[in-house]
Parts: structure tokens; C-alpha cells; sequence
């Protein structure tokens, strides 16, 4: 059993998941968790679905027993997050991912530092996930981002699906009082709730409940 029960990424038929919306809260639900947040993709709902969207987590949130939150997953591009004021407006919260292929930690770096200064994102999701394939950055350029984190109030998730953020930054993102949040990036139902690994490296990084963005729902 997790003894910080929460999931905060997770995807639906709204996106390019599999499962409905109460398909994934009874998910869980099974699994003991306090806390879901359904974050499909910002390209997917932000149009003609996102009320419908929106309207649909809510319904179902009120009929569980479980804390239900309303986000979005936005594409951190060049020209910033692809989640426009009105949309954040009607979320609870907003995770931003660097979904492009790019050649270099610097490029990648670079898009990160342009969601931690965005008012509409709370959260950057799987931080680090492309550094195996583009190459680590050096300790001062984590500092910076860390620095820019600290400063304008955001959050990492510690993503169970890519294993990220290494060790010594979630320690860093601890000691700074940057918070975190667990995250499956569950794409099917079976997989919400999949958290395990995100817990252990929390709590081997000396995490403790108040680090946790969400930690009074917990």
C-alpha cells in the first residue's frame, strides 16, 4: 500500500488514452488512492471537447469518494504552453511536458524555463524523461531551472513511467521547498495508480507529506 495515495497524470478517450474518465477514477479507487487527476492532452481538448471535458470530470468527481481533480497535459513549445488563459481559468491545475524532439539538453532546458515562467502551470511533467537520448545537463544549468522553480511557486512530478527526475534533484527540489507530485502517465486504466517507483524515490530523496503539492487531499 502507498502511503501517499495519490496519481496526478493520467490520460482517458479524451486524449490517447483507452479507458473513460469513470473508468480511471474506479481504477483508483480499487487501488486505495486519495487523490486523481485526469490530465488529457491540451491539443486533444482545448476546442470543441474541453467544456464537455471539464463538465464530464466534475460529474463524476462528485460521485466518488476519492478526490477527483480536473488538469490538462500542455506541450511546451518555442512559442510557450499551448493552454490559453480561459482554459486554465476552469482547471484545478496544469501540467507542462516537453513532448518535441530536440537535439540538445540546452534546447530542451530552454523550453522548460519558458513553462516555469508561465502564470498558467503548476506542474512540469516527467522532467528528464529525453536526457538519455540528448545528453545530461550540468549541475549549474539544473540550478538555474531549480532557481526559476523556487522562485515562481511550481512543482515536478516524479514520473513513475520514465523514472524522473534522478535522485539528487528531486533531494534538491525537497531542500528548496520546490513540492512534487507522484505521476503514472497511465494511458490505460489498469495503469492509474501505478506509482510505486515515484513513492520510493520520493521517500528515499527524504520526502515527508508537506513536500507534496496536493498534500491536503492526502
Amino acid at each position: 500500500m502507498l502511503e501517499f495515495p495519490h496519481d496526478t497524470h493520467t490520460h482517458t478517450v479524451y486524449s490517447d488514452g483507452i479507458g473513460s474518465i469513470a473508468d480511471n477514477i474506479a481504477s483508483a479507487e480499487e487501488k486505495g488512492l486519495k487523490l486523481l487527476g485526469i490530465t488529457d492532452h491540451s491539443h486533444y481538448v482545448i476546442g470543441k471537447t474541453f467544456n464537455r471535458y471539464v463538465r464530464e470530470i466534475r460529474r463524476w468527481g462528485e460521485e466518488s469518494e476519492i478526490t477527483v481533480l480536473a488538469g490538462v497535459e500542455g506541450n511546451i513549445t518555442p512559442n510557450g504552453v499551448d493552454v490559453p488563459d480561459f482554459a486554465a481559468e476552469k482547471l484545478d491545475y496544469v501540467i507542462a511536458s516537453v513532448h518535441e524532439w530536440l537535439d540538445t539538453p540546452e534546447e530542451y532546458l530552454e523550453l522548460v524555463k519558458l513553462a516555469l515562467t508561465d502564470e498558467n502551470v503548476d506542474v512540469i511533467g516527467h522532467f528528464g524523461a529525453n536526457f538519455p537520448h540528448i545528453g545530461f545537463p550540468s549541475v549549474e544549468e539544473l540550478r538555474e531551472v531549480l532557481d526559476l522553480a523556487e522562485a515562481n511557486g511550481k512543482a515536478f512530478e516524479i514520473s513513475s513511467r520514465y523514472r524522473v527526475p534522478e535522485l539528487d534533484f528531486i533531494r534538491e527540489c525537497i531542500k528548496r521547498g520546490v513540492k512534487l507530485t507522484f505521476a503514472s502517465d497511465a494511458h490505460f486504466p489498469e495503469g492509474v495508480g501505478n506509482v510505486g517507483w515515484s513513492e520510493k524515490a520520493f521517500k528515499k530523496a527524504g520526502g515527508r507529506k508537506e513536500d507534496l503539492l496536493f498534500e491536503e487531499f492526502l
